[in-house]
């Protein structure tokens, strides 16, 4: 896997790997890869902590930051907004509905020491503190996951030496990305868990390999074996983006039911849902998606609006999860439709190793035939 992307982020294998944990980042990062933490909803203090955290584990492994900067939402054209701005904005009927849905599952309430509220905000310049906060470290590249990267990233990227990529599910997307001076672009298909678009892998890799050539493309979305690597390299793409995979292995701090979940899931049971986040994000389907996917129901806010509603119910369902059977029916997580494939729990290294073996193994076979060999 010697390729322009490989050389470019300083790993061993162009595999980079999304995660919110720094666990799986670091040993990612350890093992080879290319560990990319995810920090939409830290603070610039945890963040500061958790990346301080990363450097020392991986010593002089490369590793990235990825953040969530949508160009579109409710009080974009206002600046953003602040935890009043959001909750001014949701109406009565949905947060009645979320309190029902708790109810009727029986979902436990808060402990008093744990109740005390989150602050919900969605301001641009608080993201624009995180983005400071990493180019305060030794990151190699930051990605932008929803729409193109603003100029003050990419400005403040080039002058830090940090490559910027940002996730595209749609060939103009990518485009857009690149006008915009993105140095690498995230390829990201129907199957990928979280945000994602409509078009699968198979067919957007190519479309936006194309587009955007000569700036270099990772291929993601349901990409979790060496097989489906040597696929993506074959479509034109340099490198792949992967996420889902990570989600069982030891080093993932998964929730533990919903873990279990996923080992026991197969490739149909997910679904492209706005209950979460407001956008289409694909996730493992539970009682949560089928009560918001119910026509008799509310619909889903749009971002931020949506997650402002949410939080707190959230908070119920994950601490209420081992202790009430509804909470357990209601609780997800975003994960693709690799998921079927995620049976046990391995460590990270063992999943990298294996993936670059199978790789290798695949081009074999492949040049094999190539040569008229059985």
């Amino acid at each position: 896997m010697q390729t322009q992307v490989r050389d470019m982020l300083g790993c061993e294998f162009p595999i980079a790997a999304f995660s919110h944990c720094r666990d799986v980042v670091a040993a990612v990062s350890k093992a080879g890869g290319f560990g990319v933490l995810g920090v939409v909803g830290y603070t610039p203090e945890q963040l500061q902590i958790e990346l301080d955290w990363i450097e020392k584990e991986i010593g002089d492994h490369p590793y990235g930051v990825d953040i969530l900067i949508p160009a579109k939402f409710v009080g974009s054209d206002e600046g953003g907004l602040d935890a009043s701005g959001v909750a001014a904005r949701i109406p009565d009927a949905h947060r009645e509905f979320v309190n029902s849905l708790l109810a009727k599952n029986d979902v436990p309430p808060m402990p008093e020491e744990m109740s005390r509220r989150r602050v919900t905000t969605f301001q641009p310049e608080q993201q624009r503190e995180l983005i400071e906060v990493a180019f305060g470290h030794r990151i190699r590249l930051v990605a932008s996951a929803l729409g193109p990267p603003p100029p003050w990233m990419i400005e403040r990227g080039h002058e830090e030496g940090v490559l910027v990529a940002a996730l595209a599910g749609k060939a103009e997307h990518a485009k857009r990305h690149v006008e915009a001076g993105a140095d690498i672009v995230v390829a990201q298909g129907y199957e990928a868990g979280g945000h994602t678009g409509e078009i699968a892998t198979m067919v957007l890799i190519p479309e936006v390999v194309d587009a955007v050539a000569p700036v270099p493309v990772l291929a993601a979305g349901g990409i979790g074996n060496g097989r489906q690597i040597a696929a993506a390299l074959s479509l034109g793409a340099q490198g792949v983006w992967t996420g889902s995979i990570w989600l069982t292995t030891e080093e993932a701090e998964t929730h533990p039911v919903v873990k279990q979940k996923f080992l026991s899931a197969g490739s149909s049971d997910t679904v492209r849902s706005r209950s979460r986040t407001g956008k289409p994000a694909r996730q493992l389907k539970s009682g949560w998606t089928e009560a918001w996917a119910d026509p008799d129901n509310p619909d889903p806010l749009p971002m931020p609006l949506q997650l402002g509603l949410i939080q707190d119910a959230w908070r119920r369902i994950e601490h209420g999860a081992h202790k009430s059977a509804g909470a357990e029916h209601l609780i997800n997580y975003f994960v693709g439709q690799i998921v079927g494939s995620m049976n046990e729990v391995r460590s990270v290294r063992s999943v990298v190793e294996e993936m670059v073996q199978e790789y290798v193994d695949t081009m074999e076979r492949v040049d094999g035939w190539a040569h008229g060999e059985d």
